[in-house]
């Protein structure tokens, strides 16, 4: 069930092999999973290489045949999302239907980029005199180093790779060390896909030692992360001095909006549902609750009543909404914001405490009455907490929403449309869902905005990061 953990450099799998490793363990129990090889200096190096090499031939073959190849890795994809399944629940501790849904939802993505990949055209522009004749092109940049987080190993991933192979690129993957079986499973399906020997590689290890050496490279020419804003930072800072193109999808702290002409307990029931996915840590999820004060109580009880209701558990038992945190780092840092929170007079409603005697399992919290000054409204806290303040108009709650540095995804809901646009305008947010959530389809473009990074997943704009344009100004002779 729990794949061999190995990394994947020019067509071909490598297991421990003397190298140094570290142990996978599962999240729901502690116990250890497997042993995950650590790349070294010359295993990253081999992979730039091979990358380098495949690119010559990769950006050549045509469109349409890469479309082909990403199609069928994406019948794979379905073919064996329920088999997959079970490894990505195991390491990543996400309920089983979830891990099914993360990898449906990633051969979404490797069709549509197969598709669009086929209609990233050029164009002609008029020249001034006639026998010149002027063309823009758009061409694949070059081997790509990407790097992926551990809270959706399958899904994550594939957006970066699928948009780059389909661009022309060639791809270095740095996976998640937390939950690798994803990525192995990746390798795997490319592999059987029949995705040329290069073309996609992965590498495990210190995560500073092959970002450094994938950045420093003269032959990587384009950086994709996902991750936090401090180590996006770093990177984006790394790369610039290199000239390196890059995508950023940083962290969030996604604000919600609740007006009093809302569907109240409708509205909480999404709520938690989005609150609870993948145990809070969820780039997107929804955070720091705005409540018009004339429907604060009642939404306060009904967001309660919503999150009391969530079976927790391990995410391989039948009906289990929400499994564990991805490790106990993570769970003291979520349990630390609260207490933080009921120390500067927040409301503790209900949750704030651990389930079980091992694993890292935390009750889905509600605070009420958060204080602005409270860690948890100033950092994302990347776990099952809701932190609720109410607001008295539209101005106030845009002021509140909009106080941080941070702009990924926010939430809005009302029944007026006039609202819905004062707010959609006002919102300092790369993606605002009104009355839902509609994100991370892929025809749509995912990222954000300030310190939530730069660039996007999805969409037409997925491709900017592995594309170059190239402008080409012709005449048939040399003028006299």
């Amino acid at each position: 069930m729990y794949p061999d953990l190995q990394l994947y450099i020019n067509g071909r799998f490598h297991g421990l092999d003397g190298r140094r490793y570290q142990d996978v363990r599962d999240p729901a129990t502690g116990e250890v999973l497997g042993r995950l090889p650590w790349a070294e200096a010359g295993d990253i190096e081999e992979a730039i290489q091979a990358a380098h090499a495949a690119f010559q031939q990769w950006r050549k073959v045509s469109p349409l045949e890469r479309s082909d190849i990403l199609r069928r890795a994406a019948t794979l994809t379905r073919e064996r999302a329920q088999a997959m399944a079970p490894a990505i629940t195991m390491d990543n501790g996400k309920p089983l239907a979830d891990a099914v849904a993360e990898i449906l939802n990633a051969a979404e993505h490797l069709d549509w980029h197969a598709e669009e990949g086929r209609r990233l055209y050029g164009r002609v522009v008029g020249a001034r005199h006639p026998e010149v004749r002027q063309l823009v092109v758009r061409e694949p940049v070059g081997v790509c180093a990407a790097i992926s987080p551990w809270n959706f190993p399958f899904g994550q991933a594939m957006k970066k790779v699928a948009a780059a192979m389909a661009a022309g690129c060639t791809v270095v993957l740095k996976g998640p060390s937390e939950s690798p079986a994803a990525i192995v499973l990746m390798a795997q399906l490319f592999h059987d896909a029949g995705v040329p020997a290069g073309v996609f590689n992965i590498v495990w290890g210190v995560s500073s030692e092959i970002s450094q050496q994938l950045i420093a490279s003269p032959l990587v020419r384009s950086i994709s992360f996902t991750g936090s804003i401090p180590v996006g930072s770093q990177l984006a800072a790394q790369a610039a001095l290199h000239m390196k193109r890059m995508s950023m999808e940083l962290g969030g702290h996604a604000p919600v909006l609740v007006f009093d002409d809302a569907e109240v307990d409708a509205a909480a029931r999404l709520l938690a549902r989005l609150k609870i996915r993948n145990a809070g840590q969820v780039c997107v999820s929804p955070s720091r609750f705005f409540v018009h004060q004339r429907i604060y109580d009642r939404f306060v009880v009904a967001l309660a009543d919503a999150l009391q209701q969530v079976k927790v558990g391990s995410g391989l038992e039948a009906g289990v909404q929400m499994g564990p945190l991805i490790h106990g780092r993570r769970f003291d840092a979520v349990h630390g914001l609260i207490e933080d929170a009921v120390r500067q007079g927040a409301q503790l409603v209900t949750g704030g405490r651990r389930i079980g005697e091992r694993g890292h399992f935390h009750a889905p919290t509600l605070l009420a009455d958060v204080p602005p000054t409270a860690r948890v409204m100033q950092e994302e806290p990347f776990g099952p907490v809701a932190a609720v303040t109410p607001f008295a108009h539209t101005a106030q709650a845009l002021a509140m929403a909009n106080a941080l540095p941070l702009g990924l995804a926010s939430y809005v809901f009302t029944q007026s449309l006039a609202t819905a646009h004062e707010v959609a305008s006002g919102l300092q947010a790369g993606m605002v869902n009104i009355n839902h959530s509609g994100m991370a389809h892929p025809e749509l473009p995912f990222g954000g905005i300030g310190e939530s990074g730069f660039g996007s997943e999805g969409g037409t704009e997925s491709f900017d990061s592995f594309l170059v344009t190239k402008m080409i100004s012709q005449i048939s002779h040399v003028p006299g």
